[in-house]
């Protein structure tokens, strides 16, 4: 139940932000209004598409093949609203640049095949599907609906919303602070980059030791990694993540000269997910691997040198 619970907070969180910030911030032009108009039937669409081709083939990983793949699409949507303005096509390129190196990592897990809908499913949806809350079938058609399907796709589209707040009031120069936001988003980028990269081939030597049916031994014999960039954060990749969305954010900062402003609300529940997430996979790797907990005692989740945190069940997985 209380995974149900925590997916209804988020929910009605995605729903009440939004209006909230914006009743309280500068109304929309009417050519955002019509940038926008036009992200909504993208994003209709893709909620569409991943509930039904997740129902029919039980492939719950839809959004995930997408998730660096719609971003890419919006922001070049919005450049092209936004007159493809220098601070408009520097947003899209990073956005571009982040997509193309995540849709290759997804890639070389087996995300994606010939027949789209087939591909590797993330492992943590097969266990969620299993747990008493979603007993019968018809309680994880409604969760698919709403949070895999509708609450991922939504957060997709809103934290690449900063460029909208940023075509609003751009006034088409480029000055130090979106050099300065740049390098920001550039440095989680390549940190989530690395971090991925170790994990990878962690996790390819191990499983490469076990289908030749050898013992591990040293590092591989723990079934988790914890060297590199993970023996200062449990999460570095999720730390990247989140870090690149929060320093897209403040483009529109930037702009708008407003601490906050309504698309505020992408970044912000970007790192709720991610809570909830990290929780959940942790208490998977806790029940599998003995020294786990030992590993959370003594390494930070995201941050280096914030102290560890304790884990706590979660809602759902993400990429």
């Amino acid at each position: 139940m209380k995974i149900l619970q925590t997916a209804i907070i988020l929910i009605f969180t995605l729903l009440v932000v939004p209006v909230f910030t914006y009743l309280f911030g500068t109304p929309l032009s009417p050519e955002v209004w019509e940038a926008l108009k036009v992200l909504i039937w993208i994003c209709g669409f893709a909620i569409a598409y991943c509930f039904i081709v997740g129902e029919l083939t039980g492939n719950n990983s839809q959004v995930d093949k997408y998730w660096s793949i719609l971003p890419i699409i919006y922001a070049w949507v919005m450049a092209f609203y936004g007159d493809f303005t220098p601070r408009m096509i520097l947003m899209a390129l990073l956005v571009t640049a982040w997509g193309t190196r995540l849709t290759y990592n997804f890639a070389r897990k087996g995300a994606y095949r010939w027949k789209f809908w087939e591909g590797e499913e993330d492992y943590r949806w097969e266990i969620l599907r299993k747990k008493p809350e979603f007993q019968p079938k018809w309680k994880w058609t409604l969760f698919n609906l709403f949070f895999i399907s509708g609450y991922q796709n939504v957060l997709i589209l809103l934290f690449t919303l900063p460029m909208l707040v940023s075509f609003q009031f751009d006034d088409q120069t480029l000055g130090w602070t979106d050099l300065l936001v740049s390098l920001g988003f550039l440095g989680f980028l390549i940190i989530e980059t690395i971090s991925d990269e170790q994990h990878w081939k962690y996790q390819s030597e191990k499983w490469k030791l076990i289908r030749e049916g050898k013992l591990l031994h040293g590092d591989f014999a723990k079934g988790f990694l914890d060297k590199g960039l993970w023996a200062i954060s449990r999460h570095p990749n999720y730390l990247g993540e989140q870090g690149i969305w929060v320093c897209f954010y403040f483009f529109s900062v930037i702009t708008s000269g407003q601490i906050l402003n309504w698309s505020v609300v992408g970044c912000l529940l970007l790192l709720i997910l991610f809570q909830g997430s990290s929780n959940f996979s942790e208490e998977i790797s806790a029940s599998k691997y003995p020294e786990y907990a030992n590993y959370q005692k003594k390494v930070p989740r995201f941050i280096p040198g914030t102290g560890p945190a304790s884990p706590e069940e979660s809602p759902a997985p993400t990429t």
